[in-house]
């Protein structure tokens, strides 16, 4: 298919940890209405998939009780995402973009490593971008994070239970605004309450561990853009430069084309009209 304005145009939307496919639920249509197919799925352990701690539900479990998702691997993830790829592609759509927010960063780059033919575009949405060879996590404790309230929100060492735990269903007020102010700062009430419920508590720990191999024959060779976020305080704006600057130091040819959003780190929920339009905009030229 033809890249022009007036030719339909194809996306798979990869949402971030603790979150799942509705992540994009007022995304989707808006795109719908620039020409623009999109799928969004639950990555395995999140969403429908999502597998909880013994007694989560009903609040009789234990912080420290080991992840059913702890089995759950980078290579889990990239699988689901290239099999939504091959079916969007069996309707005709030869190459598509590929988005990723936050954690789905690096769920996009493996996936643009392994099937880069597949795709015309990656957009990394206020995401994690690692360098070749450098698992994500590292990241977390670098400078250019510092302030991110995301590491204080954590209840159990990944370590112990495999998985980054937190506790979405707390009864303790501070506790729960901290969440929302990481994630969710300038969403509105009704929103936040809303998704608050929707949430799960264990992120399998070995993706976020597990560094990618990245060429600048595969992954490097694609157009590659960045939505930077400037009031996130889950990824804090310095660390999504130095993601950009990293990438642009491994293809200096092929360098990220950057795009502002002033919002938290969920414009999907705060500004999701803007966001659509700019996903269009990125998806024709």
């Amino acid at each position: 298919m033809t890249d022009t304005p007036t030719a339909i145009t194809a996306a798979v939307l990869v949402h971030g940890a603790w979150h799942g496919a509705w992540t994009y639920e007022r995304i989707v249509p808006l795109l719908a209405a620039h020409g623009v197919f999109a799928v969004a799925r639950d990555l395995p352990a999140h969403g429908l998939n999502a597998r909880f701690p013994a007694g989560y539900t009903t609040g009789a479990w234990s912080a420290t009780s080991p992840s059913p998702a702890a089995d759950v691997t980078l290579d889990d993830y990239v699988d689901s995402v290239v099999d939504t790829v091959a079916h969007v592609r069996a309707l005709g759509f030869e190459r598509l973009m590929l988005v990723g927010h936050s954690m789905g960063g690096i769920v996009v780059s493996a996936v643009a490593e392994r099937v880069p033919e597949w795709l015309s575009r990656i957009v990394y949405l206020t995401a994690f971008m690692p360098a070749t060879g450098v698992p994500a996590v590292t990241y977390i404790g670098a400078p250019e994070n510092a302030g991110e309230r995301v590491g204080g929100q954590f209840v159990a060492d990944p370590r112990v239970v495999g998985a980054l735990r937190i506790d979405h269903r707390s009864r303790d007020a501070a506790y729960l605004a901290q969440t929302r102010a990481a994630f969710f700062g300038d969403v509105d009430e009704a929103s936040w309450q809303a998704v608050s419920q929707l949430l799960t508590p264990d992120v399998p720990a070995a993706p976020m561990a597990t560094p990618i191999s990245l060429s600048r024959e595969r992954w490097g060779a694609l157009p590659r853009h960045y939505i930077h976020c400037l009031r996130d305080e889950a990824i804090r704006p310095a660390l999504q430069q130095r993601f950009i600057a990293e990438a642009d130091a491994c293809t200096p040819g092929n360098r990220t084309v950057v795009h502002t959003l002033d919002t938290s780190h969920s414009p999907f929920l705060s500004q999701p009209g803007r966001l659509a339009d700019l996903l269009a905009d990125i998806a024709r030229h």
